[in-house]
């Protein structure tokens, strides 16, 4: 039997980045949390402990910083193409490596009726996410969003499902329908406008949850993912996590309360969970571009 080195990859996790460009009165602000690490010759780092191939993860931290002043960010995913490309360019012995990045949104503060040239509100959980992952010649960039929290409180229905000695749940044709979207979505190409392309993939997302009369949240799953897919041709697939926010309506009948679908208890746990991938069925092999990716089937 031989004990042989696997798969690895290292780096630094979680740096935590935010610029402001003031070239203007009216500043602009962009906020990622970076993850760089790096595939290549490490063999002898971990056996024998020689470190001549390590490039360090401080490095790399503050390669982050570097490249945010020198290049600028514009679209996490040019960022971190640059910067991955960066890596793989400098040191010889590294072949490729896996960057990531989610990005917070900040909205400007209305004062007497005027967005304020510089000064921001946090909007929500909500972020936009990014991984690059480069193996030789090859590019894959997978985007997405995650906490993109939904709600309909009606135009949605669950019956029809089995039953049997534990089911307990009633039938409904009238129900609210709520969800944190978590969407992860695989690119063709590395030459595209990432921004529009996000913005109007988020849209449509968005517009198919809200136009969908809804038998189960599996149906709206499929539909936003279909929607995507006819709408953007430079998307291969599409991954989905949503689970399912349930909010239970409450009795009000010991207290002499009719409730037409009017008061409800929002419970945060137990819930379902609904993952699916929407692609086409031409769509070009992902490679090593999922890698990684927990949460998604």
């Amino acid at each position: 039997m031989a004990i042989v080195l696997g798969p690895n990859q290292y780096g630094k996790a979680e740096v935590r980045l935010v610029k402001v460009t003031r070239d203007a009165p009216r500043h602009q602000i962009e906020d990622l949390n970076v993850t760089s690490q790096l595939r290549g010759d490490l063999v002898a780092s971990h056996l024998t402990g020689d470190n001549s191939h390590v490039v360090a993860t401080d490095t790399q931290k503050n390669t982050v910083y570097a490249f945010a002043k020198k290049y600028g960010i514009g679209s996490p995913e040019r960022f971190l193409l640059t910067l991955g490309q960066h890596f793989v360019d400098e040191f010889e012995w590294i072949t490729g490596g896996r960057w990531a990045a989610d990005q917070s949104s900040w909205d400007r503060i209305v004062v007497d009726g005027a967005e304020h040239d510089h000064s921001f509100v946090r909007s929500g959980t909500e972020r936009r996410t990014t991984v690059v992952t480069i193996d030789g010649d090859e590019r894959w960039v997978v985007s997405g969003l995650t906490d993109l929290t939904v709600l309909k409180t009606t135009g949605s229905e669950f019956h029809g499902f089995p039953r049997d000695q534990y089911t307990t749940l009633g039938e409904t044709d009238d129900r609210i329908l709520a969800t944190a979207v978590s969407a992860r979505w695989r690119y063709t190409s590395t030459d595209l406008d990432f921004n529009a392309l996000y913005a109007s993939i988020r849209q449509t997302m968005l517009e198919a949850f809200a136009s969908t009369h809804s038998l189960a949240l599996q149906q709206t799953l499929y539909t936003m993912g279909e929607r995507t897919l006819e709408l953007h041709a430079d998307v291969a697939e599409v991954k989905f996590s949503m689970p399912n926010k349930h909010h239970f309506l409450v009795d009000l009948a010991p207290f002499g309360l009719d409730n037409p679908n009017e008061v409800f208890f929002a419970a945060d746990r137990p819930y379902g969970l609904i993952e699916a991938t929407v692609l086409r069925d031409d769509a070009p092999p992902a490679g090593r571009a999922w890698e990684g990716m927990t949460g998604f089937c």
